[in-house]
């Protein structure tokens, strides 16, 4: 596809068209067709030319212009865009660089606009930092000079329209049918779990499928920056989203008041879909005031590590001593699952420990899991039995037999 085509194209159609109402889709494609035919008669296109260029048109007007053909892919799952003409693509655990550019600086940041104001958010360069989703519910990340000297930049995680259940990760290998059962059990028991790793080690998608062995009758209340768990199956279900301050009279709604308002809408287990900061602290809290079964996840590189990244997330909230902060933890937290990306580029859960207590001023973790390399092959591995079965035991679920409820 030339430019000078997709230029002559998209002039002829914008100067035909009043875009100053609902754009009708109908007469679009209409001056899309007429506006070819006028270029075909000056040089040759293709068809599969003709197809790009019209679709191209089309998704600059009414859709996401060329970020669209990325989104329309299944197969992408992350796309990252650093300034106009550096376009990455992540598809089939591989990054590519795309052909492919915006016309300008200027079309870029018409794109960004469109996604931040189809979710009821800002981005401009007095606040260049903005989380948004998509209609189909995935992850962006906008960053405005000048912030980002070669902005704008965008970053977009994608999730697969189908829903991944606890099934389809033992039949993709990210965990055994042994570990998936357990953690069955676990959720239904109402444990207090932390599920911790890297970027892209698959934290938010483990989360979803748990999520779906939680009993039908509870209350849930699910937050989020950005709305993207996708429960299934709960109909006592409450969203909630954060807030940036978009006008002088308007205020941020930050992770710490929803959790905080949570608490008065009487929820059986909260989820907080990720804890960066201060809100680890309040987090805790709704832990250790009888919302047994909430779940959250974080950024960590082990297990262990994940009780040190909560003891400076606690820190950033309230000056207390560290032995009252690992108290806190010790008495709130039940279990601990981390997720890797392994050399291959396969996602797997690679520990499962359980928190015991405190010993000496220090938090005691009991591994339960623990994956293995043996022969090229990871297999994951049973290293201990769960000490605290008091929860199992209060909801009658036994180490044996359980059937989803």
């Amino acid at each position: 596809m030339r430019k000078d085509d997709y230029n002559k194209l998209s002039s002829y159609v914008r100067n035909n068209l009043d875009l100053t109402s609902e754009v009708d889709e109908k007469k679009l494609r209409e001056l899309i067709i007429s506006g070819m035919e006028n270029i075909t008669k000056e040089s040759y296109l293709s068809l599969a030319d003709k197809e790009e260029l019209s679709l191209r048109v089309y998704n600059s007007i009414l859709k996401l212009d060329l970020l669209q053909e990325f989104i329309d892919d299944p197969d992408i799952s992350e796309v990252m865009i650093n300034g106009y003409d550096n376009i990455y693509y992540e598809k089939k655990g591989v990054i590519h660089r795309s052909d492919k550019t915006f016309e300008s600086k200027e079309k870029l940041e018409d794109v960004v606009q469109r996604i931040v104001a189809g979710c009821n958010k800002s981005v401009n360069e007095t606040y260049p930092i903005a989380d948004a989703r998509l209609a189909d519910g995935s992850r962006v990340n906008i960053v405005l000079y000048p912030i980002a000297l070669n902005g704008p930049i965008v970053t977009i995680r994608r999730f697969g329209k189908h829903v991944l259940t606890m099934e389809d990760m033992v039949d993709m290998e990210i965990v055994s049918k042994d570990v998936a059962d357990f953690l069955n059990r676990l959720i239904v028991a109402g444990y207090n779990m932390v599920i911790s790793g890297g970027t892209s080690s698959g934290k938010t998608t483990l989360l979803n499928a748990l999520s779906n062995y939680i009993p039908r009758d509870e209350r849930i209340i699910t937050i989020e920056d950005n709305a993207e768990l996708r429960i299934i199956g709960v109909d006592n279900l409450v969203t909630l989203e954060t807030r940036r301050q978009l006008y002088d009279e308007s205020r941020d709604i930050t992770i710490r008041d929803l959790i905080k308002t949570a608490l008065r809408m009487r929820p059986d287990r909260i989820i907080v879909g990720e804890c960066r900061g201060a809100e680890a602290f309040d987090m805790l809290q709704a832990m250790n005031t009888g919302h047994d079964g909430s779940l959250t996840t974080a950024h960590a590189n082990s297990a262990k590590d994940m009780l040190l990244r909560l003891e400076a997330m606690v820190l950033m909230a309230v000056d207390l001593p560290i032995d009252a902060i690992r108290r806190q933890i010790a008495s709130a937290v039940d279990i601990v699952v981390h997720l890797e990306r392994l050399p291959d580029r396969s996602r797997r859960i690679t520990q499962i420990s359980e928190i015991v207590g405190l010993e000496k001023g220090e938090i005691i973790m009991n591994e339960l899991f623990n994956l293995e390399s043996e022969n090229g092959r990871y297999e994951i591995k049973r290293k201990g039995n769960l000490i605290h079965k008091e929860k199992l035991q209060r909801r009658g679920v036994f180490d044996t037999g359980l059937q989803k409820v």
